[in-house]
């Protein structure tokens, strides 16, 4: 089939013919190509890749967080968390929380940790070792570290604030900006172990970081108005912006590394077409005598250039889909994860290796078209 195609482009089938005498020199220029190609798609998915997987970890873009106001005390009250689940949709999860430091002791080793309680916990909460018991009293679910620092999991005995507790379980070890990251070094307990009806803050999850902006900002519609101090409403979607401004910061650093390799691959192509009009000086003055127009010459030079970029880019693009492939599986878990972006990344080092090589053949290009024919049948 590529035989017919070159037949039918008698000027292809040439290029490639004067490619394939110097095999090791054209080689190396694709090589250079490939390079180029492939430092400019793969650093552009890896980019994507990064940004996927650390949006896909951190749930706190879903996360809104209402907190007491300057004129709350310091606190919820429970009037205050039952006006912010009235306005909240039924299909959002709503739960109020509430935290003091209490001092634990295992063994001979003591020391302050953060006390939570949060409503629900059982549906909530998963663990790494043990259970939450159906009904609990006296036991306590420790965070990851607090289980690491006391050395401590299910079934030993603790004592916190003085009183005697049983680890029921550890919890799982919360993912990196999690709603919530703070239980890794605290202890989980009842919410009737709290004394007072006075809460520290209440978390709302939504499906999306735009769901979890369009309800902060009701939020702050309904419950700002003529009593801006006693809620504050935290979310996270301008952090998110931030976040995706600074990967596309990076991605075009990323970019311009690749693009170094590339133009070190068009200067390698622009020798290589130099040197080759120079060694062909001889036969390029007998096409000229035997009927080939300048421009007939023009695009043969032109076309060997072409093919170097094309096929380099071509293995280059292959390459740098395996490499996705790879930094899909490491990063996301799924080496089939390929965004639009992602591809848009490739094909990005498509087009510039084609370019590239393009671009770097024209003088060569035009130097042998204006060649004097009877000149380079005398040298």
């Amino acid at each position: 089939m590529i035989e017919r195609l070159f037949e039918r482009f008698p000027l292809a089938m040439l290029a490639r013919r004067n490619l394939s005498r110097a095999k090791t020199r054209s080689a190396l220029a694709m090589l250079g190509v490939v390079i180029g190609v492939v430092a400019i798609a793969s650093l552009g998915v890896f980019g994507v890749a990064f940004q996927s997987s650390f949006l896909q970890g951190a749930t706190f873009g879903n996360t809104v967080i209402v907190v007491p106001g300057a004129d709350a005390d310091g606190a919820l009250s429970q009037s205050q968390v039952s006006a912010v689940k009235s306005y909240v949709d039924g299909d959002k999860d709503v739960y109020g929380m509430k935290q003091r430091q209490g001092q634990l002791t295992h063994l001979r080793q003591s020391g302050g940790v953060s006390v939570y309680g949060i409503e629900g916990a059982r549906n909530r909460i998963s663990t790494e070792r043990g259970s939450i018991p159906a009904t609990w009293r006296k036991q306590v679910l420790v965070g990851s570290e607090t289980a690491d620092t006391y050395e401590v999991g299910p079934g030993d005995s603790v004592r916190l604030d003085g009183k005697s507790y049983r680890v029921a379980a550890v919890l799982e070890a919360q993912p990196r900006g999690g709603a919530f990251q703070n239980l890794d070094d605290g202890v989980l307990v009842p919410m009737a172990t709290f004394t007072g009806d006075s809460y520290t803050q209440v978390q709302i999850r939504a499906d999306s970081p735009a769901e979890a902006g369009q309800t902060a900002e009701m939020l702050r519609n309904r419950l700002g108005f003529g009593r801006e101090d006693r809620y504050r409403i935290i979310d996270f979607e301008d952090s998110i912006e931030r976040f995706n401004e600074q990967m596309s910061t990076i991605n075009l650093f990323l970019l311009g590394v690749g693009g170094i390799s590339l133009l070190v691959a068009g200067i390698s192509i622009l020798n290589v077409q130099l040197m080759s009009v120079i060694e062909r000086r001889e036969e390029i003055g007998v096409l000229r005598a035997v009927g080939y127009s300048r421009y007939d010459i023009l695009r043969l030079m032109l076309g060997e250039s072409a093919l170097l970029g094309l096929v380099g880019a071509l293995v280059g693009a292959a390459l740098s889909v395996a490499l996705g492939l790879l930094i899909n599986m490491q990063l996301l878990g799924d080496p089939f994860a390929f965004t639009a972006e992602g591809f848009q990344y490739i094909g990005l080092g498509f087009a510039f290796g084609v370019g590239a090589a393009v671009l770097s053949g024209i003088y060569p290009a035009w130097k042998a078209a204006n060649e004097r024919p009877v000149e380079a049948l005398r040298d």
